[in-house]
């Protein structure tokens, strides 16, 4: 198969880097195209075709030029400095010059540029529904639910990576052909195998994400009040909450400086050290899919407690792989992070195993790459 995967960007999300591993091992033709001309992480068979870069207008105008053949409409556009259409019209000579047998769309926000594609139905668009763009946008934007509305109908297939936000997709509108859903996939060879599980005096409580209010940090904040008031040692870091000023308030109002540490962004591999260093991985989200931060963890064997938002309920059953608690609750988060504290190593070390056999069972690569592999030839096929 010929498959563009168009994300916006050449810096695709680690779902897609991984699925593109997967697609050039598998033998098919895969290009992914993107709005600018920097790539740091080149996939080896991959082709990567620019649309013009957003912030590079020299760029954008050479790449224009060079498409659309020196054309006159180019050069009204150029004149006139109509960015958008330069980017419309390379799209659409790009795609007659790939001519692939399948689109795969990784956001809603760049439905519209598959607009032309869409209306046409020459070209099968697959949509990867998100998180956010999923769960919360179309249900507090009436425009933009109402868009999609119109939109869902025309897509001949959509990915979903849990079976709850398909259910929540389901709310805005079904594809023509096929729904599936393809759990995101780890490379296990990269993992190491577990190694016994250390407790400390002080409880080491980790997140990672984003800051956002859809991530739930203020209520784990709040929970954290409520550790220090009941007498629990414990520190708590978020990665990626740096300079964030609604953490910070926070973090001042419930005396919590001693506590609460707030790092920047820091590379994957310093992630997976952190992980593993540890105590305990804390999602306090309000929605998501299936957070890929709590598989890695359960891949490193980093116990975790996760709010039963979105599809994380199909992850982690309660007690078994992890521990769930009401998203929203701060009581609750609290006590669980309280009576996780008290547990006996080998009643931890039952959680940690169950956890990694899950994921290595149900969120391997394999089964990943494959899935999506499926998905296309059944959009193909015209098979449901």
């Amino acid at each position: 198969m010929k498959i563009i995967i168009f994300d916006g960007t050449f810096e695709t999300t680690a779902f897609i880097r991984r699925l593109l591993i997967g697609l050039v091992d598998s033998k098919h033709k895969v290009y992914v195209l993107g709005f600018n001309t920097k790539l740091k992480n080149r996939i080896d068979g991959v082709e990567y075709v620019s649309l013009g870069a957003n912030d590079q207008k020299k760029k954008l105008l050479l790449t224009s030029l060079q498409l659309q053949k020196f054309s006159l409409s180019c050069f009204i556009n150029i004149l006139k400095g109509n960015r958008k259409a330069l980017q419309k019209t390379n799209l659409k000579v790009v795609l007659q010059q790939i001519k692939p047998d399948i689109i795969h769309a990784q956001w809603n926000s760049i439905l519209p540029w598959l607009a032309p594609v869409l209306k046409s139905q020459v070209i099968p668009v697959v949509l990867s529904q998100r998180g956010y763009h999923t769960n919360v946008r179309p249900f507090v934007n009436e425009n933009n639910f109402s868009y999609l509305k119109e939109i869902y109908p025309e897509l001949a297939g959509i990915h979903s990576v849990s079976k709850a936000i398909e259910k929540k997709g389901n709310l805005i509108g079904v594809p023509s052909i096929t729904n599936q859903v393809v759990h995101t996939g780890l490379d296990f060879s990269k993992f190491p195998s577990l190694s016994l599980y250390k407790k400390r005096d002080t409880l080491h409580i980790l997140s990672v994400g984003r800051t956002h209010w859809i991530k739930g940090y203020d209520i784990a904040l709040k929970a954290c009040a409520l550790l220090k008031k009941n007498g629990v040692p414990f520190t708590y870091t978020i990665i990626g909450g740096e300079g964030e000023e609604e953490l910070l308030f926070f973090k001042s109002i419930f005396h919590l400086d001693q506590e609460v540490t707030l790092l920047g962004r820091v590379s994957q591999e310093e992630v997976y050290q952190k992980m593993q260093e540890c105590s305990l991985l804390l999602l306090p989200s309000i929605e998501e899919g299936i957070a890929n931060v709590v598989v890695e963890a359960m891949a490193l064997g980093t116990p975790v407690i996760s709010t039963d938002c979105g599809g994380m309920t199909e992850l982690i059953t309660h007690e078994k792989e992890g521990w769930i608690v009401p998203k929203r609750n701060t009581e609750a988060m609290a006590t669980s992070i309280q009576s996780f504290s008290k547990l006996k190593v080998e009643e931890i070390e039952k959680v940690r195993k169950a956890a990694r056999q899950k994921v290595e069972a149900d969120f391997n690569e394999e089964q990943m790459v494959t899935g999506m592999i499926n998905l296309y030839k059944n959009v193909l096929n015209g098979k449901a």
